[in-house]
């Protein structure tokens, strides 16, 4: 039998996530899409409240592991860890993160981690201005680039066989696409 396939898909806000995993979630018939934004508490209190929230979500994906289902999620502990590393939280994540990572390597499915992020970088300023979010991180062009060049770094840092970081240039929707199309194999 074939694993389930959990896609993750994680960027700085402006690249695309909310298109990609809704075109992600129209293309893949049985699959889940969970969007996940994390605790807008920065302080230590905040740093307990994600280690629970995705430590009961780590436990949840083992029991979702023997359900014929595909999960997509649009961001989950990679955000926290980008936040904390820019400074936008008054804590450290790295110790929950390295630990998160070794539960999530453990779970039966074939993990893809897309990380997306633009080459020309110009476009956040164009993008950020039509996007209308609930959030508490301010959407910059700086910031935008700044999460760009973390997550683009942990990707390359990540040695863990059963996640496959995958980057994924997202100024062309149509041809970022035809990409995820080839890698997930989704029959057009």
């Amino acid at each position: 039998m074939s694993k389930n396939r959990m896609i993750i898909v994680e960027g700085p806000q402006g690249t695309g996530k909310s298109s990609l995993t809704n075109y992600l979630r129209d293309n893949i018939p049985s699959s889940n899409l969970y969007r996940l934004s994390g605790s807008k508490d920065k302080t230590l209190t905040g740093k307990e409240v994600s280690r629970n929230m995705y430590n009961a979500l780590l436990n949840y994906l083992k029991e979702m592991q023997n359900i014929p289902m595909d999960l997509i999620f649009d961001r989950t502990f990679f955000s926290e860890e980008v936040y904390a590393r820019l400074g936008y939280k008054d804590y450290s994540f790295t110790d929950v993160y390295n630990n998160l990572l070794k539960t999530l390597n453990t779970i039966n499915y074939d993990i893809y981690l897309f990380l997306l992020y633009l080459e020309n970088t110009a476009l956040y300023q164009t993008r950020l201005k039509r996007d209308n979010h609930h959030n508490y991180q301010s959407f910059s062009e700086e910031n935008s680039i700044s999460q760009q060049n973390i997550y683009l770094e942990m990707g390359e840092n990540l040695q863990n066989s059963n996640i496959q970081v995958i980057p994924l240039a997202m100024d062309d929707f149509n041809e970022a696409y035809t990409q995820i199309n080839r890698i997930l194999r989704i029959k057009q």
